[in-house]
């Protein structure tokens, strides 16, 4: 490998953002912010790098393996970077913004670093945009997220979007007399899917949760057929008023219902939802109810810009328009008022119109005016 190339060589996981991929990305992103903000969702920019034990404290423990770490060369501190933005939210809601009026609406978007990779998702560096919604307890506030999310993603040009919604505390509720081994096993086997060894460690309820999957009005009329305890049968009827209020706001996206899946929401609550886009590798967002801290119940969501640039196409490259050496400032200045990508020659070429192609140029300036280039 040459010298160049070994200096062009990145980590696993890690990418350069090239043209026309990062101005994409980035227009992307302001799109799905420009949606949080019509919902009432306002800004905020937690930074990349934090002392570890505000970073992880609480809730974020849970995903302590996936934090890069580093010494503070300043405070002798150990620091963490960022591997999600939600809990940094959470911390700005109940200090910084500890005193403003409940519910508390926030919006997002930044990069984040993980230690490793997923099989479906092998980017260990990548951009999150997102909503906090802290304060709100109500039903309401779980299918507001999940209906904006929706309509961020639309407006951002993705199509075909589905929501699959979770309850992932509901298994564990129901594991409580279990023991912990058997516990393990009835995990594997619902992870797994597999009705007759989920049968066989915890007995026919959690076959017919595993067979209460699939799209909302099956999974629904087979989720109400289980004799479920108080505590269980609240939380499915909790998710029946939220699957209708989503379809009530966006019709158009297919939901379906997984009540034991949990993978992914470690710190989650209560109710839980993975987006998707028909035809894109892996999930496009997540998010869910958790506990923000100081006693405040939130939700939320994430949405991961390097899923959605692949349900995006890429715009076509707007006109670029070529100086040649030579025109005056306020000449240029003028074309660039009127939206105008201007290329200025450096200096002076035997071939203009060369040049000008040579740069990936569209047009060229003559007599003041812009000339498409032919093909030549």
């Amino acid at each position: 490998m040459t010298d160049a190339g070994t200096k062009a060589l990145l980590p696993d996981g890690l990418r350069d953002g090239l043209p026309p991929d990062a101005a994409h990305e980035s227009a992307i992103a302001a799109r799905l912010v420009e949606a949080f903000g019509r919902f009432g969702y306002a800004r905020v920019e937690p930074p990349l790098v934090e002392f570890e034990d505000t970073l992880l404290a609480g809730a974020a423990a849970s995903i302590a393996n996936a934090t890069f770490r580093l010494m503070d060369p300043v405070s002798q501190r150990m620091m963490g970077v960022r591997a999600d933005m939600t809990l940094q939210v959470a911390r700005i809601a109940t200090t910084r913004l500890a005193n403003a009026p409940r519910p508390l609406r926030l919006a997002y978007a930044g990069h984040v670093l993980r230690v490793r990779g997923s099989q479906l998702r092998p980017e260990r560096e990548f951009r999150q945009a997102g909503v906090e919604l802290i304060g709100a307890a109500e039903a309401a506030a779980d299918a507001e997220v999940i209906a904006l999310a929706a309509t961020a993603l639309s407006d951002a040009g993705v199509a075909d979007i589905s929501a699959d919604i979770n309850l992932p505390t509901l298994v564990p509720g129901l594991c409580e007399g279990l023991d912990p081994a058997a516990r393990d096993r009835l995990r594997v086997a619902l992870d797994r899917k597999d009705t007759e060894a989920a049968a066989a460690e915890g007995g026919n309820l959690f076959a017919q949760l595993l067979d209460a999957t699939g799209p909302a009005p099956t999974a629904l009329a087979a989720l109400q057929a289980i004799d479920l305890p108080p505590e269980a049968a609240a939380e499915r009827a909790r998710l029946a008023v939220v699957v209708d209020l989503v379809q009530a706001a966006r019709p158009d996206i297919m939901i379906t219902v997984d009540p034991v899946e949990h993978r992914g929401f470690e710190y989650h609550s209560g109710l839980s939802f993975t987006i998707f886009a028909r035809g894109v590798r892996g999930e496009i967002g997540r998010g869910g109810r958790y506990r923000a801290g100081a006693g405040e119940t939130a939700t939320g969501f994430s949405l991961f810009l390097d899923s959605i640039m692949r349900a995006v196409p890429a715009t076509q490259p707007p006109s670029r328009l070529f100086l040649p050496f030579g025109v005056s400032a306020d000449t240029a200045a003028a074309v660039r008022a009127k939206d105008w990508i201007c290329i200025a020659g450096l200096g002076p070429v035997d071939d203009v119109q060369g040049e000008a192609r040579r740069l990936g140029c569209t047009h060229i300036l003559e007599n003041g005016e812009p000339v498409a280039l032919g093909d030549g």
